[in-house]
């Protein structure tokens, strides 16, 4: 069996900023928030992770409860704020789906830093939620490499085996997706359509690399290598 994990942000789609946007209104509502809101790193990492640092920036504790406070109204600005922003599927997304979820032989997965919930609320609106059946997700780990584990322990309780893992291809467009993939043992197709240059993510030795996946055949030769 063919299983590709693919990131979200970047890789399916953009959003065009309404996750940041979400988030900084989200901080704004929960926390009593002078000024403006911390610029932390977003690209590559987890949901967990970036809202740890935010509340590190601001001086709010990282309890649980504050936690699930942020996330609650996070996740209610990105249902608002994803209607309004120009998104967008990125080059050959939609037609490569539609042609891999109907085949037997071919598993498709998330493997991304937004929460399930976020996740769902961004390819939900871009209609492209039917085609994932397992994933892991940014709810519980700061580590991304975390994240790629829990995937693939889902995959393999979806098919209720191990699975080989040269079959096994994590899709991403940062170097944070090429470094989790090599983490559990997977192969890499690192895409030029998020904030990374071809030639970036070319340097940390991705198997393929993409301008996008308008053209998916210089990938599908190495499905079966």
């Amino acid at each position: 069996m063919l299983v590709l994990l693919f990131d979200i942000d970047g890789t399916l789609i953009h959003t065009r900023g309404a996750g940041r946007r979400a988030l900084e209104e989200a901080m704004r509502e929960v926390f009593p928030i002078s000024g403006p809101v911390a610029d932390v790193p977003l690209h590559g990492r987890t949901d967990r992770a970036i809202c740890r640092d935010l509340f590190s920036a601001h001086g709010i504790e990282p309890t649980d409860q504050n936690w699930t406070q942020l996330k609650q109204s996070y996740l209610a600005h990105l249902q608002r704020l994803i209607q309004t922003g120009p998104g967008e599927v990125l080059p050959g997304i939609r037609p490569l789906l539609e042609e891999l979820r109907p085949r037997e032989d071919v598993l498709l997965g998330l493997l991304t830093g937004n929460t399930a919930a976020g996740a769902r609320i961004k390819l939900s609106h871009f209609d492209l939620d039917q085609h994932f059946v397992v994933g892991g997700y940014g709810d519980l780990h700061s580590d991304r490499n975390d994240v790629a584990r829990v995937a693939l322990e889902e995959v393999e309780r979806q098919v209720a085996r191990p699975v080989d893992l040269r079959r096994v291809w994590v899709i991403g467009d940062t170097p944070a997706d090429v470094a989790c993939g090599r983490a559990i043992g997977a192969r890499v197709l690192a895409v030029a359509t998020g904030q990374h240059t071809l030639g970036e993510l070319q340097q940390t030795a991705p198997d393929l690399a993409l301008d996008n996946l308008a053209d998916a055949n210089p990938w599908r030769t190495l499905w079966h290598s």
